[in-house]
């Protein structure tokens, strides 16, 4: 299971919000570049990174900074936030980005996400946040009627290969991911999964390393010190050698 730490900007500032609320945006550290090089030195290979205003505002906001941030660490990323056509996708991608996650346009167009993954196969992933068990769109300020795991169905049936889950009603509390759903996912579609909303602590990382995720995305838990990355990659690791005997 690869860990994802994660890098919200807002107004050019690197946050974190509660249940997907924007109104409970707070800083959590002084430069984004920075902390992506933390992430690095601690081991991480991904950095998974939001750009908030964008997925407000459906256009790129915080693209200079993450450039930035891309130039100046090692790492794999991969952008949401406010990428909806095929052009925007198309300039990210040969920017450098590794991968570029679909949310607000797979949910209104599974055409569009399938014209994506036709062209760029697995540097497409799709985000699914769920409010309810429902998928919810424009930077979580709309709750739409469509399941997300009929949207994980739908998304394995045109060929995309990675899912990143958020639950919003735990994104940013620290009180553990919605295993439940999560582990439906696993047994519905063959995706990679990977997890985001609600990861405290090592236990988090070792139920979801049972459910046999792909993946798990890390904020407010390494921002509040109730994860550390190194330990917590180590686990992954170990897991792995363990399952590979």
């Amino acid at each position: 299971m690869i860990l994802l730490p994660a890098i919200d900007l807002q107004n050019g500032e690197c946050v974190r919000l509660v249940r997907g609320e924007f109104s409970t945006a707070r800083k959590v550290a002084e430069d984004a570049v920075q902390t992506a090089q933390k992430f690095q030195a601690s081991g991480a290979e991904w950095l998974h990174i939001v750009d908030l205003d964008a997925a407000k505002k459906g256009k790129p906001v915080h693209a200079a900074l993450i450039q930035n941030i891309r130039k100046n660490c090692g790492l794999k990323l991969e952008i949401g936030g406010g990428i909806r056509n095929m052009a925007l996708i198309d300039a990210w991608l040969k920017s450098g980005i590794a991968r570029v996650i679909l949310g607000t346009a797979a949910v209104r167009s599974p055409e569009f996400a399938a014209r994506a993954v036709k062209e760029y196969g697995d540097r497409i992933a799709v985000g699914i946040d769920a409010r309810g068990g429902m998928a919810a769109q424009e930077g979580w300020t709309e709750t739409t009627a469509v399941r997300a795991v009929d949207l994980a169905k739908r998304m394995e049936q045109i060929g995309v290969r990675t899912l990143i889950v958020t639950d919003i009603a735990r994104d940013g509390t620290l009180g553990g991911p919605n295993l439940e759903l999560l582990g439906e996912l696993k047994r519905t579609v063959s995706c990679d999964i990977i997890a985001s909303g609600g990861i405290a602590d090592q236990n988090d990382i070792k139920a979801l390393l049972r459910i046999g995720l792909a993946g798990a995305v890390c904020g407010k838990s390494l921002y509040a010190g109730t994860l550390d990355l190194r330990q917590a990659i180590a686990l992954c690791r170990e897991q792995e050698t363990c399952a590979c005997r």
